[in-house]
């Protein structure tokens, strides 16, 4: 477990003493959620809780991860059923816009390229595209499927995804998920047998990095497989402990980190800070966690030096159920609602009445 930074060490992880602290800047750059995309019938309640919910609290970033379901037109064959139309995301970006929102789309791209029984759509379409290919029939006895990223034709048709879903949300960032990689170097792929496996991941981060940059867009990803699990004692879930966590060296400092911990406040985010990036905390479900996160990032802002207290950007809120439509429901107590998602909505509302109760919103 990683301990709370002990005052004597603040100077040399460039801390100011008590006497010459800068004060703490007013407002949070990034107080977001981050929530699935809709179903095309959930729209209306949808655009009813950014305009009426989201704004309410305080939030001004919403991340909302499309993965394959949006109505490509590049490359329709890598669309998942429900897909969102081109009108849809205006009625959304709309609605953040007269909201103060910034939009950052997602997809999930190196990982998570299934869940359970189902594989997704991208290596549904291509299959060659697969680091595993041929094995664990119906994703038995893995975590989740990841793509290769040495396959030679990938980079065109997730760079094709990229392009599209980013113009349509008019971003200027785009999250590209790459948490709880597991299968990455695999000896069952003939390209990434015997390589490196945090010098695969930072290569991925790059070339995805390097592509938006193209177009003034930054890269957000999670920042999970960037954590040393077995020094730090967190594990392999929060942290990696297959030899990813060494591209934290490999990739550029303008990729922005979001530090998901949900059972401790893990101060990992200062962390990521001390070695260049910007990172906001994201929490999940439990109130107490949140509010930990949210404080640890403040103190650092208020005693760290300039540079290094611009660096925690804020905080950004994951749900993981009901898309933004269930969400939505559970906020305005519409309907019967997971526990999961009373369980984050609660949360929200006591990580947002804080941001606006100490002027941070």
């Amino acid at each position: 477990m990683i301990r709370p930074f002990a005052s004597g060490v603040c100077l040399c992880l460039g801390l100011l003493p008590a006497l010459c602290r800068p004060a703490e800047p007013a407002a949070l750059p990034v107080r977001g959620l981050h929530v699935s995309a809709p179903k095309p019938e959930e729209l209306p309640i949808s655009l009813r809780f950014i305009r009426e919910g989201l704004a309410k609290q305080g939030v001004n970033t919403l991340v909302l991860e499309f993965n394959y379901r949006y109505q490509f037109t590049r490359r329709p064959e890598v669309v998942e059923q429900g897909a969102l139309s081109k009108d849809d995301v205006r009625a959304l970006l709309d609605a953040c816009r007269q909201s103060g929102i910034r939009l950052i789309p997602q997809i999930n791209l190196l990982g998570h390229q299934s869940w359970s029984k189902t594989t997704h759509a991208l290596l549904r379409a291509h299959p060659e595209f697969d680091e595993t290919p041929g094995k664990y029939p119906n994703n038995e006895g893995i975590y989740c499927r990841s793509y290769c990223p040495l396959h030679p034709q990938l980079h065109a048709v997730v760079f094709d995804l990229l392009d599209e879903l980013a113009q349509a949300c008019e971003a200027d960032a785009f999250h590209a998920g790459m948490d709880e990689v597991f299968l990455i170097g695999e000896d069952d792929c003939t390209r990434c047998k015997g390589r490196n496996k945090a010098e695969l991941f930072a290569g991925e981060v790059r070339a995805l990095r390097d592509h938006l940059a193209r177009s003034n867009r930054a890269l957000w990803i999670w920042g999970d497989r960037l954590i040393d699990g077995d020094l730090t004692g967190i594990g392999k879930w929060e942290a990696a402990t297959n030899g990813t966590h060494g591209a934290l060296q490999l990739i550029p400092k303008d990729v922005v980190i979001c530090d998901w911990h949900y059972e401790r406040a893990v101060p990992t985010a200062t962390w990521f800070a001390l070695q260049g990036f910007q990172v906001v905390s994201s929490p999940w479900r439990k109130a107490g966690v949140a509010l930990e996160q949210l404080e640890l990032i403040r103190s650092a802002r208020r005693n760290a030096n300039p540079a290094l207290a611009a660096r925690m950007l804020g905080v950004l809120q994951t749900t993981w159920t009901g898309g933004l439509g269930g969400i939505a429901r559970t906020y305005f107590g519409e309907g019967q609602a997971d526990p999961r998602a009373v369980e984050a909505v609660a949360c929200f509302r006591a990580l947002f009445e804080e941001l606006r109760n100490s002027g941070l919103r």
